[in-house]
This record gives C-alpha cells, sequence and structure tokens, in this order.
C-alpha cells in the first residue's frame, strides 16, 4: 500500500468542512421534526422532493453554459459506474433512519455522534481497501487515536445525555 504525499491543510477546505457539518445538523434536525409529525418515510420523500426542485432549477441554469463541457468530458472520461447511482438509495435510508433516531433517546446529539462514527469507520475502511476508486492507504496511530476519541465522545453523548431530557 502507498501513502500519498503528504499535502498542507488549506483554512477554506476546514471552513468549507465545518460549514457541511452545521448543514448537516440543520438538515438531520428539520427531517426529524418532519419524521416526528409525518413518519419516516414523509421525512425522506420531503427532504428528497425539496432536493429534486432544488437540483433541476440548479441543473436549468448550469446546464446552458456547461452542455459543451459535460459532452466532452463524458467523451474522455465515460460514463459514471453503477455504484455511483446508489447513492440517492443510501439517501433515502440514511434520511429514514435518522429521522427515525433523532425521535428516539438518542435525540439529534447521539444520532449525530453515531453517524459520525459510522462515517470515520466506513472512510477508513475505503482508504485501506481502496474501496470506490480511492488509492488504497496505510492506516496509522492517528487514525486509531480519531476513532478512539470520536467512540469514546459518542459514549458520553449516549450514557449521560440521555438523563438530560
Amino acid at each position: 500500500m502507498t501513502s500519498p504525499p503528504t499535502q498542507r491543510t488549506n483554512p477554506l477546505h476546514l471552513l468549507a468542512a465545518f460549514a457541511s457539518g452545521g448543514i448537516l445538523t440543520l438538515a438531520i434536525f428539520v427531517n426529524g421534526e418532519a419524521g416526528r409529525f409525518g413518519g419516516a418515510m414523509f421525512s425522506s420523500w420531503l427532504a428528497h422532493g425539496v432536493g429534486t426542485i432544488v437540483a433541476i432549477l440548479f441543473l436549468a441554469v448550469v446546464w446552458r453554459g456547461q452542455r459543451a463541457a459535460s459532452a466532452e468530458a463524458t467523451a474522455r472520461i465515460g460514463k459514471a459506474p453503477l455504484w455511483a447511482y446508489i447513492g440517492g438509495l443510501l439517501g433515502a435510508a440514511t434520511v429514514m433512519l435518522t429521522s427515525t433516531s433523532v425521535n428516539s433517546p438518542l435525540a439529534l446529539a447521539g444520532t449525530l455522534a453515531l453517524g459520525l462514527a459510522g462515517q470515520v469507520v466506513l472512510s477508513l475502511a475505503a482508504d485501506f481497501w481502496g474501496l470506490l476508486g480511492l488509492p488504497k492507504r496505510r492506516l496509522d496511530l492517528r487514525d486509531a487515536g480519531a476513532v478512539i476519541l470520536i467512540a469514546a465522545g459518542s459514549l458520553l453523548i449516549i450514557l449521560f445525555g440521555l438523563g438530560a431530557a
């Protein structure tokens, strides 16, 4: 396995990651509220219906100027692999599961903590085995430390956060 060359962290990337985490928290909260009033399936349909409308509007604006570039990229690179289309199914399942778990004793913080732990474990597996077309990467002590800290934080939130409500 090879390790990619070390790159300096760009502060803009850190800000973008932090902002996306905040937006994800807000989205999970909204999905949880929709799930509380209408059920998990309604929450998923609502989230994906709004996303579809926004995507269609966005593509209508962007597509005109990008049509030639898109055709050239498809000719040069080819079509997306079949596994790339599973994101919609996984997204629907994620919305239903999070809207259900947010309305359980786990609440928003516990749902986010376990979601983060699952994302880290899957991303480390993808790095180690080169899943989804990623280059294989040797895991090191920083990766183990991150998993241990996230798992410990998740346990603290779940075990000691239940009595607060």
